[in-house]
């Protein structure tokens, strides 16, 4: 090795990892040794074998795009063979080396072995980071790489993996054994180590275990260190229900719930005639169910307890007699636990000819909205369906309380039709009373329809595409948007511009939930994040990091405090919003997670999901087990699962608890399933 190969190739080096100042004070070394021929610095006769050795392998690390290929082979072939209480950690390198050893390639041009080695590894991670490998096979030149904001983000930032301190011992004995000069370097440069003293962590830990840090995530830190305030709104319903006397007597609630079941009983009637006297059956089961219910009240439930916040927003003034009747409702809720799960009535749309892409429920499981690729909207109403003698009405056998069946054969529309659209529609949802319904389209619009005229009123324009997800706020008048423009804006029913626009999401705003006492939004995204935004100043308050998928629903508790957020593998998790961390994931589902729902005292939460179940969860356990306790007992999944209850083949596109605590849920009957 000359002299001369030697200066080149540690200048190179030099240059290649960023050290500016120790490659001036080199040139100027190298300037003065050039100046003076008896110089003491001979590189031939004082130069170290090792360091020589090292410089050699990488020069070929320069030269040879097939270092990528072993190098990152051999540490494969190495995580795998590594025993199984460290495996699950070492594994957690593997991903952001393969993706940039895959870019690093693309950056110096050796495009044709970039995807050879990218068509050579890709199913290793196809399970957990699918969406982010196909968004990477469009990366077809060094151009793409700066082009394309994803690419750009991953060779920007670093990623943050935990790792016990044996497995980064075990790590770095590899790396120095095999001279793997290429993986060295790409460790060193884009990955982070929080090596932790003791055992590795559980397997369970690993969404938790990888994060991205760099500028989107000290910003994302920065973020959530502002004050939230989570509490109920001053003057709510619950408390008016407090000063108003609180919870109604046994007696007067039992009677209460007489006339509910009274009214659930004719519409059952109604619609599913010779099924009489299994829905009488069902209906005593359900008031059994209640009256467990009652004798397992909690004393103070997290609603009761939870601090009271001012509104940002005017509040619309509510008709003395809609109050009444919400807090009517309210006083006759039945308190669920896990020791009494809800009622389940299930309405299941047939002969959709896959045409259905969303379903919504009104508060009271009075109307049920379908939207549709056809971009239309139909609304069905309950009360009336059993009365039109429709011939296609039926019931599919299930294991949930009752099923109700929505079709289209008969000679007379068993529902209302509003057309309006000029794309299909992805989203609808009703406001508290059931008078008003938005729903979201293709076409880039939103559109405010009155259930009472049958007409559309107003049309709203702002986003510049397809809006995927549209949500009342719990006090009406105000609404929420998700578009694939990446932002998600704040409307007012009275005007036709949006009020506040939320932009910060690096991908597709997919779903957007309110809070409970409307000051906040949340925005779920396909970029894997969980936003929460101010809604007086449209900033955002925190960042949810930890998801794999992209996320598409959202729920609220009740009192305020937590958020659920399920994505596209099915993987649930429960969020802080006051802390921003992760309080514990929910698994359990094999598909994508479209629907969430906590009961109203705010201690079940209700799952559904395209892989035709839906299931309920004790919150109020997770959420008191400490941590520490928790690992004492060797728990690792933290929420607990109550029950499944499946379908036969109907994926859950929409549930909503009613105040009175009845679950409604609704999906499309799918025979691909």
């Amino acid at each position: 090795m000359d002299e001369e190969s030697v200066r080149k190739f540690v200048a190179a080096y030099l240059k290649k990892k960023g050290f500016k100042q120790t490659e001036n004070a080199f040139q100027e070394e190298l300037n003065k040794n050039t100046n003076n021929s008896s110089s003491p610095i001979s590189f031939n006769s004082k130069f170290d074998p090792d360091v020589a050795k090292h410089i050699l392998s990488f020069s070929e690390f320069e030269d040879g795009p097939a270092k990528y290929q072993d190098g990152y082979a051999k540490l494969r072939s190495w995580t795998y063979s590594s025993l199984d209480l460290y495996r699950h950690e070492l594994l957690r390198v593997l991903y952001p080396v393969f993706i940039h050893c895959f870019m690093d390639l693309v950056a110096k041009g050796h495009v044709q072995e970039a995807r050879t080695f990218f068509n050579s590894f890709r199913e290793d991670h196809e399970m957990m980071h699918l969406r982010d490998l196909q968004k990477l096979e469009g990366v077809l030149s060094p151009s793409h790489l700066q082009e394309m904001e994803f690419a750009h983000s991953l060779r920007q930032s670093k990623v943050n993996i935990k790792i016990c301190q044996y497995s980064y011992e075990l790590l770095l004995q590899f790396l120095h054994k095999s001279q793997s000069t290429t993986m060295l370097g790409i460790i060193n440069e884009h990955i982070n180590f929080q090596v932790s003293p003791g055992q590795p962590s559980s397997i369970s830990d690993d969404a938790e275990s990888v994060t991205l840090t760099g500028s989107s995530q000290d910003s994302a830190n920065q973020i959530n260190q502002k004050e939230i305030h989570w509490g109920l709104l001053e003057d709510s319903f619950e408390e008016r229900l407090e000063k108003a006397g609180g919870l109604l007597l046994e007696s007067e609630k039992a009677e209460g719930e007489t006339k509910e079941g009274d009214w659930d009983e004719n519409k059952k009637k109604s619609i599913e005639g010779a099924k009489q006297g299994s829905s009488i059956k069902k209906l005593k089961k359900d008031k059994a169910a209640g009256a467990t219910g009652k004798n397992a009240r909690p004393e103070a439930t997290p609603v009761a307890t939870a601090p009271r916040v001012k509104a940002e927003l005017t509040l619309p003034v509510i008709p003395t007699e809609v109050e009444q009747s919400i807090l009517e409702d309210l006083r006759n809720r039945v308190q669920l636990s896990s020791a009494a799960l809800p009622s389940v009535s299930f309405y299941t749309f047939i002969n959709t000819h896959n045409g259905l892409n969303c379903a919504s429920i009104s508060h009271d499981g009075s109307l049920v909205a379908g939207g549709f690729s056809d971009s239309s909207l139909k609304v069905w109403d309950m009360a009336k369906i059993g009365q039109q003698g429709v011939d296609s009405l039926q019931g599919e056998n299930g294991t949930t309380s009752s099923e109700q069946v929505l079709g289209s054969n008969g000679g007379k529309r068993p529902y209302t039709l509003f057309q309006g659209h000029s794309g299909p529609v992805y989203s609808a949802t009703f406001n508290p009373l059931g008078d008003f319904i938005l729903s979201s389209s293709a076409d880039s619009t939103v559109r405010l329809w009155s259930t009472k005229l049958n007409a559309n009123l107003v049309c709203y324009k702002g986003h510049n595409y397809p809006v995927w997800d549209v949500q009342f706020s719990p006090v009406g008048h105000y609404f929420a948007s998700a578009s694939h423009d990446r932002t998600a804006r704040i409307w007012s029913m009275d005007k036709i511009q949006p009020l506040r626009i939320m932009a910060g999401h690096l991908s597709d705003v997919d779903c957007v939930q309110w809070h409970a006492n409307c000051n906040y939004i949340a925005t779920g995204s396909s970029d894997k994040t969980v936003r929460l935004w101010d809604v007086q100043t449209g900033e955002c308050v925190r960042i949810f990091i930890g998801h794999r998928s992209m996320v598409l629903s959202l729920a609220m508790s009740p009192d305020g405090r937590y958020m659920a957020s399920g994505d596209e593998d099915g993987a649930i998790m429960m969020w802080d919003l006051s802390s921003g961390r992760c309080v514990t994931p929910l698994t359990g589902h094999t598909s994508c997670v479209w629907t969430l729902a906590f009961s109203g005292e705010g201690s079940l939460l209700a799952s559904g999901s395209a892989d035709c179940t839906v299931k309920l969860w004790d919150v109020t356990a997770s959420t008191k087990l400490p941590k520490t306790e928790e690992n004492k007992s060797g728990n690792t999944s933290r929420l607990r699962s109550l029950k499944t209850l499946p379908t036969k083949c109907t994926p859950v596109y929409s549930l909503r608890f009613s105040r009175r605590n009845l679950l409604f849920a609704a999906g499309v009957l799918s025979k691909t399933v």
